[in-house]
C-alpha cells in the first residue's frame, strides 16, 4: 500500500478534536473521505460505537473507554462509499488516556486476518485525548515492508 499521507486540514481536525471532547471519556470514531487522487479529507462521518464487552474481535476485557467498535450500520455505510468519488481515506478513533499511539489492538483490528495487510485500503487517525485537553493525535499507513503500520504525520492538539 505505502501511501504518502493524506492532507487533513486543521479545520478538519478540530472537527474531530471536538467530537472526541464530546465523547470524552468513551472512544469515538468513525471515517475520514476526499479526493482519491489529491489525497484531501473534506468530510468527515462520525459512527456510533457499539462497543460492549461482548463485541470486541480482539479484546472483551475493555469498556467503551479503552475500545470501540463501529456500529455495523456504519460498516455497511463505509463499504458502500468505498466506491464513490470521494471515499473513506481514514479510519479515526480516540484514546481517552491522552496518548494517540497505534496499540496493538488497534493494529490486529486494522490488519487483514493474514497480517498481510490493512483490512481497509485507508490510513488510521489517533487522537489522544485526557480530561483536559486534546494532547495530540497521529496519522498511521500501512507500510508494506516492514508488514505493519507506521507513523507518518503528527498533529498538535488543543484546548477542546
Amino acid at each position: 500500500m505505502n501511501q504518502p499521507p493524506v492532507s487533513i486540514s486543521r479545520e478538519i481536525l478540530e472537527k474531530i478534536y471536538r467530537l472526541a471532547r464530546l465523547g470524552f471519556p468513551n472512544e469515538i470514531c468513525g471515517w475520514l473521505r476526499g479526493d482519491s487522487e489529491k489525497k484531501i479529507i473534506n468530510e468527515i462521518r462520525p459512527a456510533e460505537n457499539v462497543y460492549n464487552s461482548n463485541n470486541h474481535p480482539v479484546t472483551l476485557d475493555r469498556t467503551s473507554e479503552t475500545a470501540y467498535v463501529i456500529s455495523s450500520k456504519d460498516v455497511l455505510h463505509m463499504n458502500a462509499q468505498m466506491e464513490e468519488i470521494n471515499p473513506p481515506l481514514v479510519i479515526y478513533h480516540s484514546h481517552p488516556n491522552g496518548k494517540a499511539y497505534f496499540s496493538e489492538t488497534d493494529k490486529v483490528v486494522a490488519t487483514d486476518p493474514w497480517n498481510e495487510g490493512p483490512s481497509y485500503p485507508v490510513q488510521q487517525l489517533v487522537v489522544g485525548i485526557d480530561s483536559k485537553i486534546v494532547q495530540e493525535s497521529r496519522l498511521y499507513s500501512w507500510d508494506d515492508k516492514e508488514k505493519e503500520f507506521i507513523e507518518v504525520r503528527y498533529y498538535e492538539g488543543g484546548d477542546f
